[in-house]
């Protein structure tokens, strides 16, 4: 059965998908949150990200995502100058640094397992293939967050399981740039495979699946202009991970799954692309897929998440252009830039 990110009784819109692991930058925003509200962190505060890392004791990439999040959730805004201010801006003054209050000096990094580092290195490589190929270096990645080469070659190997590095002809390591050439590639095995799956899983979907997915996209539509990147992360996962994982035919899921990092990228580009639409165009295409589904018009879905997938093509490419003008990462030791492809 195919691993369900949603969790169909209780699925929410918010920062925290229900169902899931929370990541670093999640649990970090759910103790600020917590903070905020009982006034521990009171109005002025001034919060900034490298403050949040050292209290956490994680990399300043979660504590960036963590800060982008409350301020999202209307609970900071941004500084005069630098970080964040606790509350909104309305005639309060420039904001006091304090120390940030974590039960016991609590660190959120603790096991050195592949999972306690695979969230952070997957977001620091999807930033930077919207405007590079890069050489991901094992040794260098085990020494930057202090594992073994163990758990850093198991987070290598999760990467080329979801599709984010491949091997080059010398058995090099590196992450191929999100070229429109390349997406453009993506998307035509994505738009030729997808349908086949989905028409060969339909048989097999659980009672209440499909009215599980139907409930969250209505919901998603009634609330489009609020919805976070999580959210649509997840309904994006929901329809081409988990609902075509039903199609029972290992060899294509693989061949899928090979080809997905477009959808690995989505992690990061609807969290810090600003909106390119007024709301998320994809949630009345994956409405209709399911609406098909539900009438039992398996052909007519196909057709739907074929035009669906031709039509993102764009849309992704217009996303990763944002990235590429606009974000400006620091350097990694574990990554070394092979330009353009």
């Amino acid at each position: 059965m195919p691993e369900n990110r949603a969790d169909h009784d209780k699925w929410q819109i918010g920062p925290v998908a229900s169902g899931t692991v929370p990541r670093l930058y999640q649990r970090a925003f759910g103790i600020l949150t917590e903070q905020i509200e009982k006034g521990a962190l009171p109005e002025g505060t001034r919060l900034q990200e490298s403050d949040v890392a050292a209290q956490f004791g994680i990399s300043r990439t979660p504590a960036r995502q963590a800060l982008v999040e409350l301020e999202r959730s209307g609970l900071i805004s941004k500084a005069s100058g630098r970080g964040y201010i606790v509350g909104m801006p309305a005639n309060r003054p420039s904001g006091r640094k304090a120390r940030i209050p974590i039960a016991g000096d609590m660190r959120l990094v603790s096991s050195p397992s592949w999972e306690r580092i695979y969230g952070e290195v997957e977001g620091e490589i999807v930033a930077r293939i919207s405007f590079a190929g890069w050489r991901v270096n094992e040794a260098m990645l085990a020494r930057h967050y202090g594992v073994s080469r163990t758990v850093a070659r198991d987070v290598v190997a999760r990467l080329q399981q979801r599709g984010v590095v491949r091997k080059d002809d010398r058995s090099r390591w590196y992450a191929p740039a999100l070229t429109p050439a390349h997406v453009g590639e993506l998307y035509e095995l994505r738009w030729v495979l997808e349908p086949l799956a989905l028409v060969k899983a339909a048989p097999h979907v659980p009672p209440g699946f499909l009215a599980g997915m139907r409930k969250h996209l209505e919901s998603a539509i009634a609330n489009a202009r609020q919805i976070g990147g999580d959210v649509l992360d997840s309904l994006e996962e929901e329809m081409h991970v988990a609902l075509l994982g039903y199609c029972g035919n290992g060899t294509l899921m693989q061949a899928i799954t090979l080809h997905q990092s477009l959808l690995v990228a989505h992690h990061f580009l609807y969290r810090w692309t600003p909106r390119l639409f007024e709301t998320e165009p994809f949630l009345p295409e994956h409405l209709e897929i399911v609406e098909h589904l539900e009438r039992g018009k398996m052909k007519d879905a196909a057709k739907a998440l074929e035009r669906h997938l031709r039509v993102s093509r764009e849309r992704a490419i217009a996303r990763i252009n944002v990235i590429a003008r606009e974000f400006r990462a620091e350097d990694l030791p574990y990554l070394e830039r092979m330009g353009s492809e």
